[in-house]
């Protein structure tokens, strides 16, 4: 009370109140009833929960503007190669786009489009609720933040972002598909969209599509060769027949169900689409290039090696704009194409059977791995096979200098499990022709219960002899037997450090010392390559530096590493160095193997020096029938051992290379 007036005193409030805590877990309650939560308290949190999102995207989407710069498709330029030199090589050009009025596209060609990717699209806002909880799901699930698209995100993506899958990018797309929506009309978005829209084999848009698909224009689809295209926006690598059999399956697929689509929203008639019953094939693809004559075979390896070494998907490279600069030299192209074709003046497929179907392959590799030239066909125009580059046909004889290097490098054991000795290049084996195949329990027998004996060309004997002079003198039973003495295991380890890939290695038998492994020109040039490094060995590589726009890409070049000991690599060198042609040595040691295969269907010739190593192969092939190599015997005239035409292309290119 308060003296003297008989008033209750009234306590002081404070100037604010404290915000309640929740009531929760919730007083007054038993067991569960304590942590069931209040209608209020879900009221509010949903409601707070709602206006901070709200207040976050409405400033998201305030402060997030539409670029004025589109992507760099829009500004393509063509692809330029360049010779070692620095002076341009070819030009080329994969994109090709051209833009198309969506007044000119037909009705059932863009609904085969929008039935595929949003049937929903003219009257969405830019963005799908239900997609977007699926990408979210999806996203909380496994980590794929790609589906729920509309179209106007995807064309949102394709012109103004990149092509990562982040949530950012996820969440700055859908802000700027429901802007773009606002501003355009929705018949404009969906022309950029087709115009813009990569369908593959270097395409952007329809109209090139369809003439790159089709051979047509745009105006003249079907409402089935429409649904076909459609697919392609779902990824042209999954759904074009052309760049994997499998494809087609899916493409199949995929095109009914475009088709299907198109009855159930109602864009086409059932009548109608009862009569597309057989699947539209696309025509075989045809690459614009500039790049003909063996340039071809340069550009189809230079590109290659860029988008393996550079990172740069199939996409990305087709929007161009890369300076590329190659390995290749082109004195040396000169000099090895106009080899090859004098070789071939000696044939006469008109006149001798065994003249036909006669194939070519070259290739000249410096020791440090830079690719100097190939002799890829008679023109990449004409036949896209590169032959420089196929493993197509056996090594032969060619192969035993990495057996004599394995001898030297590992040593041999003719005990099972016995000590190693070392084998010298003066180690002597059994030179004699027809001679058995010894193993530590007795002659070696295959499968069909033959014995497998040595042969060597021309069924000439040597009797003892040095493993050197067995080299230097091209006798084969000396190598055959010390690939079992190394052991074959050591020997296709040899091999492959040396250059050769694992995928051409033939089975493990004895015959492989024989080279019953099918290397490529370019591969057996750079393996051979290893001994001219001095028993180093780095990876053929046709490109040293990529540029796009003026900026460096960065490429993963081969590092060199050790394959067999410099001793080693000495010794085969000095084994296989003789004088040039008509006894005229060049102006460097020259080391060369020529090669022949037991069944006649490859002869090889392969050399190095400081400078580089070459290569050159000859086979008979039909490629319109099969891969299967045909025999040589009476080529050019000559007797079945001739090995004339590979070290003619050989002498002729090393006498114009070395001047």
């Amino acid at each position: 009370m308060v003296p003297g007036t008989g008033r209750r005193k009234q306590a002081k409030r404070p100037f604010a109140r404290l915000p309640r805590r929740p009531d929760y877990p919730r007083a007054g309650r038993r067991g569960w009833r304590r942590w069931v939560p209040s209608w209020r308290l879900v009221l509010g949190s949903v409601l707070m929960f709602t206006a901070t999102l709200a207040t976050v995207v409405g400033i998201a989407y305030a402060r997030t503007d539409i670029p004025e710069d589109l992507n760099a498709f829009a500004t393509q330029q063509d692809t330029v190669y360049y010779w070692a030199d620095g002076t341009p090589m070819a030009r080329t050009g994969w994109v090709s786009r051209q833009e198309m009025p969506l007044s000119k596209i037909p009705d059932h060609v863009r609904w085969a489009v929008l039935a595929a990717e949003n049937a929903d699209f003219y009257s969405d806002h830019g963005i799908s609720t239900q997609g977007i909880t699926r990408a979210l799901w999806r996203t909380v699930g496994d980590g794929d933040t790609q589906g729920g698209s509309t179209i106007t995100q995807q064309y949102v993506k394709n012109v103004y972002l990149s092509q990562d899958q982040s949530f950012s990018r996820k969440f700055t797309e859908m802000l700027l598909a429901v802007k773009l929506d606002s501003r355009l009309s929705k018949d404009k978005i969906l022309q950029e969209y087709l115009n813009t829209s990569w369908f593959g084999r270097g395409t952007y848009g329809l109209q090139r599509a369809s003439q790159a698909y089709y051979g047509k224009e745009v105006t003249q689809l079907n409402a089935s060769e429409g649904a076909f295209l459609a697919s392609l926006l779902k990824g042209a690598s999954l759904y074009d027949p052309a760049v994997n059999p499998r494809n087609r399956e899916r493409a199949v697929e995929r095109w009914r169900w475009t088709l299907d689509r198109m009855v159930k929203i109602g864009r086409l008639s059932a009548a109608e689409r009862a009569t597309y019953t057989t699947f539209p094939e696309p025509k075989p693809p045809h690459r614009p290039n500039s790049a003909g004559g063996q340039d071809g075979y340069l550009v189809q390896l230079a590109e290659s090696y860029a988008k393996r070494a550079g990172h740069i998907s199939d996409a990305r490279f087709d929007l161009g704009g890369y300076q590329i600069y190659t390995t290749f030299e082109k004195p040396r192209m000169t000099a090895l194409t106009r080899a090859v074709r004098d070789a071939r003046g000696a044939l006469d497929p008109k006149q001798r059977k065994a003249d036909r179907f006669v194939r070519f392959g070259a290739a000249s590799v410096a020791p440090d791995g830079r690719i100097l030239a190939v002799y890829g066909g008679p023109d990449f125009e004409r036949q896209a096979f590169n032959e420089s580059n196929a493993g197509t046909v056996p090594a032969g004889s060619a192969f035993t200098p990495f057996v004599y290097a394995a001898g030297l490098q590992h040593g041999v054991t003719r005990q099972r499990n016995g000590p190693r000795a070392t084998v010298t290049p003066s180690t002597e084996y059994d030179g004699d022709d027809d001679i058995p195949v010894m193993t530590p329990e007795g002659p070696y027998w295959d499968r069909s219960g033959k014995m497998v004996k040595g042969k060597n060309d021309g069924g000439v004997s040597f009797g003892r002899i040095s493993l050197h002079d067995a080299m230097a003198k091209s006798a084969n039973s000396p190598f055959l037997q010390l690939g079992m003495d190394a052991g074959l295991k050591q020997v296709r380890s040899t091999a492959e450090a040396s250059g050769l890939l694992p995928s051409s290695f033939g089975p493990p038998v004895p015959a492989f010392s024989m080279g019953n492994s099918t290397p490529s020109a370019i591969r057996m040039a750079d393996a051979y390559g290893t001994f001219a490094a001095r028993g180093v060995h780095t990876d053929p590589y046709s490109v040293r530096k990529v540029t796009r726009n003026g900026e460096p890409v960065r490429l993963d070049l081969p590092r060199p590493r050790r394959a067999v000991r410099s001793d080693v690599a000495d010794e085969v060198t000095r084994s296989l160095t003789r004088p040039g042609p008509g006894g005229v040595a060049f102006a460097d040691p020259t080391a060369t193997k020529p090669g022949t295969t037991e069944d006649d269907t490859a002869r090889w010739y392969v050399g190095y020096n400081p400078a580089a190593s070459t290569a050159v192969v000859v086979y008979r092939m039909d490629l319109a029938k099969s891969l299967a190599p045909l025999p040589l015997k009476g080529l050019a005239g000559g007797r079945a051992d001739d090995v004339k035409l590979p070290t003619q292309i050989w002498n002729t290119y090393m006498e114009a290379t070395t001047k």
